[in-house]
């Protein structure tokens, strides 16, 4: 599955339009609150009216100190995914319980300096595990090659623990070339300025599939 962002884009009802008329999966919402990362998105008092250009499901990123202020708001839009990072200021657990509250399905956001081992703990809880293959909070970056051995070790840990089962997403510097390194790897594929950038969406999207 595809999931498109639009983080890079200059003319965002555009691009959500643009990206409406693809097979696209998911649209991507990369949230940013100038703290967690130095960089700020959109307030929700704009992003809420995504619906207006798209009807796409949304896969939302919280790059964010304090994800229980957000939670609430982006589960009541057409959101199939909500995901926070390990190293939030809130107790991790609790805000998967609270976005599993809402309906929603919950996932863990890993760095590029995080360990695998280090969401084990939750893997009850969760339904997805967004891998960057960057440092968050800037588009447009290069795919980190290393990130390749950690999709390796989730793979492992899906066959350790079959019990449980969650989704693998991998975001940042993602275009065909690395896509056809990862796409056994992975389940969701995010990806940004190599769509957004480019005059054919669709030919992008169907590049990464």
């Amino acid at each position: 599955m595809i999931s498109a962002s639009f983080l890079s884009s200059n003319n965002i009802p555009l691009t959500l339009s643009k990206l409406n008329e693809t097979d696209v999966d998911f649209i991507h919402v990369d949230v940013m609150d100038g703290k967690y990362v130095s960089k700020k998105t959109l307030p929700f008092g704009e992003i809420k009216h995504i619906y207006k250009f798209t009807n796409k499901r949304l896969d939302v990123h919280l790059m964010v100190n304090n994800p229980s202020k957000y939670i609430k708001d982006y589960a009541s839009l057409n959101t199939e995914y909500i995901s926070i990072h390990l190293d939030s200021l809130e107790e991790v657990l609790s805000n998967l319980k609270l976005i599993k509250s809402y309906g929603i399905k919950c996932g863990i956001v890993l760095n590029p300096l995080d360990e695998v081992s280090t969401i084990i703990p939750y893997l009850p809880y969760l339904d997805l595990i967004l891998v960057m293959g960057v440092t968050p909070g800037e588009g447009g970056q290069k795919f980190i090659t290393k990130t390749i051995s950690k999709l390796q070790e989730l793979q492992v840990l899906k066959k350790e623990y079959p019990m449980f089962n969650f989704k693998i997403s991998i975001d940042g510097g993602i275009n065909e070339t690395v896509s056809k390194k990862i796409k056994s790897l992975v389940d969701i594929i995010v990806s940004g300025s190599y769509i957004t950038n480019s005059d054919d969406y669709q030919a992008k999207i169907t590049s990464l599939r």
